[in-house]
């Protein structure tokens, strides 16, 4: 076969349809490489920056944050065994929750976090390049949207492969900054010491949920090549410390950044950290986690075309290949270019603007999901109904729905939205916000009360019908 077919045939052939038992191949190391890597970049750093612009404390905001991050992957976890267990994409599994086509209720959710983190994490590039070495941030925005999008094309084995080459390269060199920072060498006084206060934590704690509860949607797309007998609780074990210990590192790293440096730019100052201890490293340490946010953008780009092909699905059922995989993924390339090109607001400012809606708009979705699998129906579901309109999922479903718009009114009243809302329950707690807390909460007992008289030998015809994987 010439170099070019192939270089063609490289590119994954599946995209929202059943991987079959024969074409499992993950390793729990790669999976756990993977999901290190994907909070493990200078995008993680300006988390951090969130607490102390509320006057919190270093100390106070790597609690926050940690309990908050613990919190957020947990869900992540849960969600990524399904993935082997059912060998589908996360939203098609939500398909038995919502139904056919009312999937593209939380599918809306999801694109809105796979296409909104694709446009922070290029603003954070370009804007950082143009910082601290003056590159045009167009020409940037593109090349990083490109390189991204081809690393998504060519699907999921070669993410994983990048994956693990940014790990290998990343953690030894953000080791040595950090060893300088706790050691001293890396030294300057607080440019803010700030304290405790209970908007400022909660806020903090918010964004650290969030920021890993995002990956709930998609994590399943990238566990669903691993074998099906792979144990549950060694794939929940694996993607919560991976995710976590990256997440919680680097955030902290952030809060440091913004004590000791007045922090604003997370590349610009990850650069000067770096060559306080000795000049290369600021360099290599920004290429390297440029590099690794590039990736990060891929896997994005990756996840936002499956639930695009997801949702046309739902409206017109369509058999996927890699043409529509193709012309997707450049598709919402060239959506994140455009919108992340000429961007001039506080980055800061948008970055918690955007965690806290995208909270807002997951916490139902990831409770319908968990409990509908964890609970009601117990990981026994008929594959091959999840791709029939007619199935015995139904196009839509009023449990699922009804118990997701339910979860979300409630928790409005004590949300705080940055500019768009702070209900009157948060008012009345002084500005601080628990509504996804409470939203949580709620949903999981609405599902569980409209579940209450499920009849799971209803779908027993259709479970015998299809490929199954139970635990």
């Amino acid at each position: 076969m010439p170099p070019r077919n192939q270089l063609l045939a490289a590119i994954e052939s599946r995209s929202i349809d059943f991987v079959p038992a024969d074409e499992r191949h993950g390793t729990l190391a790669s999976q756990a490489r993977f999901w290190f890597l994907g909070n493990f970049n200078f995008a993680t750093i300006p988390i951090g920056f969130i607490g102390p612009s509320f006057g919190l404390s270093f100390w106070w905001t790597v609690l926050a944050e940690a309990i908050g991050i613990l919190i957020g992957t947990l869900f992540q976890a849960f969600h990524a065994s399904q993935g082997a267990e059912l060998g589908l994409p996360q939203m098609v599994q939500s398909r038995a929750q919502f139904g056919y086509r009312g999937v593209i209720v939380p599918l809306f959710a999801s694109f809105f976090t796979f296409v909104g983190f694709n446009i922070v994490n290029t603003i954070l590039i370009e804007q950082g390049l143009f910082a601290i070495a003056g590159w045009n941030q167009t020409a940037t925005a593109l090349a990083a949207c490109i390189s991204g999008g081809a690393l998504a094309i060519w699907g999921y084995d070669w993410l994983h492969k990048v994956f693990t080459l940014m790990f290998w390269a990343s953690v030894p060199l953000f080791l040595v900054l950090t060893l300088g920072v706790v050691s001293g060498v890396v030294a300057s006084p607080p440019h803010a010491a700030g304290g405790f206060n209970a908007v400022g934590f909660f806020t903090q704690l918010a964004a650290g949920a969030s920021y890993n509860i995002t990956y709930a949607v998609f994590v399943s797309d990238y566990t669903r090549y691993l074998p099906a007998h792979t144990g549950r609780a060694r794939i929940i074990a694996t993607v919560f410390a991976s995710s976590s210990l990256s997440a919680i590192w680097l955030i902290g790293l952030g809060a440091w950044l913004a004590i000791h440096f007045g922090a604003t730019d997370a590349l610009a100052d990850l650069v000067g950290a770096g060559r306080s201890l000795f000049a290369p490293l600021g360099t290599v340490l920004a290429t390297v986690s440029i590099a690794a946010l590039v990736a990060v953008i891929g896997m994005n780009s990756y996840s936002a075309m499956l639930t695009v092909l997801t949702a046309i699905d739902a409206l017109h059922p369509i058999r996927p290949s890699r043409a529509s995989r193709v012309v997707t993924i450049i598709a919402v390339i060239c959506l994140s270019a455009a919108a992340s090109i000429g961007f001039g607001g506080d980055v800061i400012a948008t970055l918690n603007n955007y965690f806290v809606i995208m909270l807002y708009l997951l916490v139902p979705w990831t409770a319908v999901n968990l409990t509908d699998y964890f609970f009601i129906r117990k990981g026994r579901y008929a594959i091959s109904d999840l791709f029939k309109v007619d199935g015995c999922y139904g196009a839509w479903s009023r449990t699922g729905l009804i118990a997701y718009f339910a979860g979300f009114a409630a928790s409005l009243p004590f949300c705080v939205m940055p500019g768009l809302l702070t209900g009157p329950a948060a008012k009345a707690l002084g500005g601080v916000d628990i509504g996804w807390l409470v939203g949580l909460i709620l949903t999981v007992a609405i599902y569980a009360w409209l579940m209450r008289n499920h009849d799971q030998a209803a779908e027993t015809s259709a479970l015998d019908a299809g490929p199954i994987m139970q635990n």
